[in-house]
């Protein structure tokens, strides 16, 4: 797999790091104090308001897998992109120094901020998520990219923690469903008679935690079954010489968090236009 070449460290322990090359996800507890995280959530509640989508999240076959069929219908999810052009609380989030500092002790000392995106689980039908790589959604040439998970909530099996296929990362992509039997375009997901959340490690964290992991770490997590919403954030960083080939955001430049954005050969400066 894809490890940087420099031995410096910005944020994170030797063990850390040989814990997220060998396992393919890492826990940060308290990256955020709770002044900060008081700041986002306000400002999260007010974004679901006044800009987030609401329904009923990803769709394919592994929906009728995951859930019964009265939960199937009554299940949704709350999504946003990009929070940070709407809040500066959550522009601060994202280039806090150990965040960043973190990726650039996983992935190199250049980092770039690819996008951000609000995942909350509404109580007791809150949308469960079927194992996937987030790779399939955002693919680029290696692994030097970075998801992070910022904890708004508590999080535990019962209201849909994180879980991870451990090590699975050493495998590289992998081609994911992309179509029901009908044909239809679906979102993005791993067979599930080959692939069973029952492997899965849950991560649970604390509010203002941080959970880190590969692009190519197969993932999933369960329904909220509590009366609580659930709400994370994940912030997307790439190493910005890992070329993007395919899905969201792609040919768009993000924002340098830490370090410098290299120049190809012969490579024009950015557009300043759409």
């Amino acid at each position: 797999m894809d490890k940087p070449a420099s031995r410096q460290r910005y944020a994170l322990a030797e063990e850390q790091v040989a814990f997220y090359h060998q396992h393919g996800y890492l826990h940060l507890p308290a990256v955020f104090d709770a002044d900060a995280v008081a700041a986002m959530a306000e400002d999260l509640d007010w974004l679901m308001d006044a800009w987030a989508s609401k329904g009923p999240g990803w769709s394919g076959p592994w929906r009728r897998v995951y859930m019964s069929a009265d939960v199937e219908k009554r299940s949704q999810l709350i999504a946003l992109h990009d929070l940070h052009r709407y809040s500066k609380a959550w522009c601060d989030a994202v280039v806090h120094p150990s965040i960043t500092g973190a990726v650039a002790d996983l992935i190199g000392a250049n980092v770039e901020l690819h996008h951000t995106t609000l995942h909350a689980k509404p109580p007791e039908s809150g949308h469960p998520f079927p194992m996937h790589q987030d790779w399939a959604f955002y693919k680029h040439e290696n692994g030097r990219y970075v998801d992070c998970l910022i904890h708004l909530d508590d999080t535990d099996d019962r209201n849909g923690c994180i879980r991870f296929l451990d090590a699975s990362h050493k495998g590289g992509a992998r081609e994911h469903v992309v179509r029901g039997a009908d044909g239809s375009p679906c979102t993005p997901h791993l067979p599930t008679d080959a692939w069973s959340l029952e492997d899965t490690v849950p991560v649970p964290a604390r509010r203002g935690d941080v959970v880190a992991f590969s692009i190519h770490t197969i993932h999933g997590s369960r329904i909220n079954t509590t009366n609580r919403l659930r709400r994370i954030v994940r912030a997307g960083y790439r190493d910005p010489a890992n070329a993007q080939t395919a899905g969201q955001s792609i040919g768009r430049p993000g924002l340098i968090v830490r370090g410098r954005r290299p120049r190809a050969p012969r490579q024009a400066a950015l557009p300043t236009t759409i």
